[in-house]
């Protein structure tokens, strides 16, 4: 195809509003998402651990949180995950009539992902269940696409455990983006976003498989009830599957107002900045 012809086409058919361009990139972002983290767990779980363990279901979703802000993060933002919109809306870096959209494009693109895991493992699920897919138990698949409760967990001890991954992911993400902070290089904030959820993943998992996404969880949860799993999604693990969504949105909020409070209310003014030195000392440190 030609330039010329190429031109046309994009005069035609290129999207003029910015919020329709921002659904479509959170739907495709966590469409990716879903598609690398969720196919890591479907590969372990149905090859029986042959083909995947813990370690490669972290670098699963390492790389689909990073693929994902690679594919939407410079016509969105990237958020992919509820609890993160919500933060930016709680700071003022979203606008709150944009809030809705982002979400909805959220669920269901995670949704639309989980289909795709699918197809992808149909044949392989059916062989390792038999056709009888269950959501606890030895021969449980649900837990490919949403999370369950570890037998130790409690209910208080979930939500407790979501607010704080939820919480510690929003702290990072936020320094990370943080142009007044050290900040990553550009081009690399999605590396670094990658690196929170490797160390999530190994810190953080123990207890529920660090959800840490309203979106990334109820989204594929949704999916399992229609697909065959049943509504035993969300009555198991004493009606667990609310937690994953009200716990990161509160964390998200914890996360925000934290770094708000502890870093960005107090970054010197430009015209102070010289004054205090930041970059200097920094450097100094570097180097020393």
């Amino acid at each position: 195809m030609d330039l010329e012809s190429r031109r046309k086409i994009k005069k035609r058919c290129a999207l003029k509003k910015d919020i329709i361009k921002e659904f479509l990139a959170e739907f495709l972002g966590i469409f990716v998402l879903i598609l690398f983290g969720c196919g890591s767990v479907a590969q372990t779980v149905l090859s029986k651990g042959a083909l995947g363990e813990p370690l490669t279901i972290h670098i699963g979703f390492t790389l689909g949180v990073m693929m994902a802000a690679y594919v939407a993060g410079g016509v969105s933002g990237a958020h992919v995950n509820p609890a993160v919109s919500l933060a930016m809306v709680v700071l003022g870096k979203l606008p709150i009539k944009k809030f809705p959209v982002y979400v909805a494009a959220q669920f269901l693109g995670a949704f639309v992902g989980s289909c795709a895991v699918y197809g992808l493992y149909y044949d392989a699920l059916m062989e390792h269940t038999g056709g009888v897919l269950q959501v606890t138990g030895v021969n449980a698949t649900a837990n490919i696409w949403a999370s369950y409760p570890a037998k130790h967990l409690s209910i208080l001890g979930g939500f407790v455990d979501q607010v704080i991954g939820t919480a510690a992911l929003i702290l990072c993400i936020l320094a990370i983006i943080d142009g007044k902070n050290i900040g990553a290089p550009k081009g690399m904030e999605p590396l670094c976003i990658g690196l929170i959820i490797m160390a999530i993943g190994v810190s953080m998992g123990h207890n529920c498989g660090y959800p840490i996404n309203p979106a990334r969880d109820l989204g594929p949860r949704l999916f399992t009830a229609v697909a065959g799993w049943g509504m035993e999604v969300f009555s198991a693990g004493g009606c667990w599957w609310w937690v994953p969504v009200a716990g990161p949105m509160v964390g998200g909020v914890l996360g925000a107002v934290m770094y708000f409070l502890f870093i960005e209310l107090h970054h010197a003014e430009p015209e102070k900045q010289g004054e205090n030195n930041i970059k200097d000392k920094y450097e100094m440190v570097t180097m020393s």
